[in-house]
């Protein structure tokens, strides 16, 4: 029973969306992306939290399946269908459902590097239909049951209909963990002034991200919690900082393959346009590791 509740934590648990963050990004991650950075959160994206990936965030490859090792090097692969793909609480898929999927290559040194990928809606961003997010970084101990995660995360948009839309974020995440709770902190910096920006406003963007989960005993299931807050360009409305947040469930189904439902919100509502992607949904998903 210990390696359910430990195969439950692992897939909400470890920054990074892009998820994209994100995280995701280690999304944040979520996503993303590593936030999550893809995106992440994950994350991004933060993907130092396999749960807040997209639909937050990617999905963590320390805690996925493995396709293959060889020489220190573990290949690992995840793809999901999520009902919406939400990017620090900002809808960017619209009403599709989207498709996600990532490849990530970690060495024993602690070491890794990844691609993740998602549907998104032009109608929605302007940024094209499809979000590719590449990441890599070092996560390493400090103490017993705390690590540290630091990384580099390249958001792109392949398809965008004009200009260069893609955007660096550096970022870095403390994880502790006790038992099958687990508790991170994470930031996500991108010293440019591009990226969802409106109105003629540029700056650089800082994404700071708190997520706790925790395994419930004798279950596969995992409670989790998620509170973000954006000061910069990555917003679909106001100039100034937005938080978003999230609560919700992961359950892992069999195997590989995970459920998880979320309640998000977006404090930054775009109040005079025909959608809001910062309104508040129920976004559910099905992940799988492999």
């Amino acid at each position: 029973m210990s390696s359910v509740l430990l195969l439950a934590s692992a897939v909400i648990a470890t920054a990074p969306q892009p998820a994209p963050v994100p995280s995701a990004p280690r999304a944040a991650t979520v996503a993303a992306p590593r936030q999550d950075v893809p995106c992440a959160d994950s994350c991004p994206a933060d993907p130092a939290i396999a749960a807040n990936a997209p639909a937050i965030a990617p999905v963590d490859p320390a805690q996925a399946s493995h396709l293959a090792s060889f020489g220190g090097f573990e290949l690992s692969a995840n793809a999901a269908l999520a009902t919406q793909y939400r990017y620090r609480g900002t809808n960017l898929s619209g009403e599709r459902i989207a498709v996600q999927a990532g490849l990530d290559l970690d060495h024993s040194s602690g070491f890794y590097a990844g691609l993740w990928g998602s549907q998104i809606n032009n109608s929605t961003t302007g940024y094209g239909n499809v979000e590719l997010d590449i990441y890599a970084g070092y996560t390493f101990p400090l103490i017993e049951g705390v690590t540290a995660d630091v990384g580099v995360i390249a958001y792109t948009f392949p398809d965008a209909p004009v200009g260069d839309l893609n955007f660096v974020e550096l970022y870095s995440s403390l994880t502790a963990t006790l038992g099958p709770a687990s508790a991170k902190l994470g930031v996500a910096w991108d010293p440019g002034t591009n990226g969802f920006a409106f109105g003629g406003f540029v700056r650089d963007n800082l994404y700071v991200q708190g997520d706790v989960s925790v395994g419930i005993p004798r279950t596969a299931l995992t409670l989790k919690g998620h509170l973000g807050y954006t000061d910069g360009t990555r917003r679909f409305a106001t100039n100034n900082g937005a938080f978003d947040w999230s609560i919700g469930a992961s359950y892992t189904v069999f195997g590989p393959v995970t459920a998880s439902l979320e309640y998000v919100d977006n404090e930054a509502d775009v109040l005079f346009a025909p959608t809001n992607p910062n309104s508040a949904n129920v976004v559910g998903k099905i992940s799988v590791n492999f």
